[in-house]
């Protein structure tokens, strides 16, 4: 039985979902750095999503052991999983993506160059592409805006799973 939800956040929005989701299922919300499970606790670890990984996910899966993994990222909720599945330490896990949101001003350091290089390179292709998908347009409006997709509408497939493999009971 999964015994908490662990999370890393840096610009807000894992800690969010992390909050919402103990407050749909009573777990416990503790960030990684800060908890203080037993050793090999059944966890569901959520976390930011850069260039293609989870974020301290190797961390948690050495001090836990994982039920299931969430990432956060800019895409849309659902997507991004095949990416993740390359990952080893993933290729077996269920995993679940959710769209989180963006926030420039929140990013520091090496985060927010990458993410700065991003706006100037993917968000002109963006711009300039004729038959841009809402999806795309999201996504650049994403990155030229900023702001949350955060909802609990979001979570409803990691709920479903959670009951249906009975890892939790629904608060």
């Amino acid at each position: 039985m999964i015994k908490a939800i662990v999370y890393t956040s840096n610009t807000g929005y894992t800690a969010e979902y992390a909050r919402l989701l103990s407050e749909k299922t009573g777990l416990v919300a503790l960030p990684l750095e800060e908890t203080k499970l037993p050793a090999g606790s059944e966890i569901l670890y959520m976390s930011w999503l850069m260039a293609g990984n989870l974020q301290g996910c190797k961390k948690a899966a050495a001090r836990y052991t994982l039920r299931c993994a969430v990432g956060v990222g800019m895409g849309p909720s659902g997507s991004q999983i095949e990416g993740l599945r390359k990952k080893e330490i993933l290729r077996e896990l269920p995993l679940f993506t959710l769209q989180g949101g963006f926030d420039y001003d929140r990013l520091r350091g090496i985060y927010r160059f990458m993410m700065g290089t991003m706006i100037r390179t993917v968000g002109r292709r963006l711009a300039k592409k004729p038959d841009i998908t809402p999806e795309e347009k999201d996504m650049l409006e994403l990155m030229t805006k900023g702001g949350s997709r955060v909802s609990p509408e979001n979570l409803q497939p990691l709920l479903d799973w959670l009951e249906k493999e009975g890892l939790c009971e629904r608060g």
